[in-house]
């Protein structure tokens, strides 16, 4: 039998009205949340809440439990309450976004080493950046230097079979189905090894 003040008696509304066992929050990790949500780095967070940077890099790590005192200086520090904590965001309403590019569509962006096809340009305020590429370059020496750019990047070869040049790896080939995934502030250059001009579809995360 569950006794009253145990704390999995405890149970949260859904919107359906139906209840669910609620989950302990980590603490850690709710720390860092909110920390990145500011944009601190841990020494700007440490130094608005009066804690050494090492003692916030622990409660953040979870390899030390703060005392009452070091949790009221982090709600100070965050300008929340110490009840807030520990109470688990609010789930973020969806938006309801939605792009639909067939097949002829996106916005053409053509380059003496790719003809790029913008997906998904119809929505603004993107996090993540599609498009599919045709990649004509077929040498390094076709390229001015090293692309680089913000972010994360995903390629994935739709058809041929192509060449992933990186600042700091050795040369990879791909071919249809393979994917990379990559810091995209290091240098990198994609060429075609194939007959036909090899298509590729690139995922670039905005920051």
């Amino acid at each position: 039998m569950t006794r009253p003040n145990d704390p999995s008696a405890l149970r949260i509304s859904r919107d359906t009205g139906t209840a669910e066992a609620a989950q302990p929050i980590d603490l850690a990790m709710r720390v860092r949340t909110l920390r990145k949500d500011r944009g601190w780095t841990l020494e700007q967070a440490a130094n608005a809440a009066g804690l050494a940077r090492s003692t916030l890099s622990k409660i953040e790590n979870g390899q030390m439990s703060p005392t009452y005192d070091a949790l009221k200086k982090l709600a100070q520090g965050l300008e929340i309450s110490v009840p807030q904590l520990f109470t688990p965001p609010a789930r973020q309403a969806a938006s309801g976004r939605m792009a639909v590019t067939r097949a002829a569509e996106g916005v053409a962006q053509p380059t003496p080493t790719y003809d790029h096809r913008l997906l998904a340009g119809q929505l603004s305020q993107k996090k993540m950046l599609p498009y599919q590429a045709l990649v004509r370059a077929r040498d390094m020496s076709d390229f001015d230097g090293w692309v680089r750019h913000g972010g994360e990047e995903f390629l994935y070869v739709l058809t041929g079979e192509i060449r992933l040049f990186t600042e700091f790896y050795a040369p990879v080939d791909m071919r249809r189905g393979d994917s990379a995934y990559y810091d995209a502030s290091m240098g990198h250059n994609v060429i075609s090894i194939s007959r036909e001009d090899a298509q590729i579809l690139w995922v670039t995360s905005l920051e």
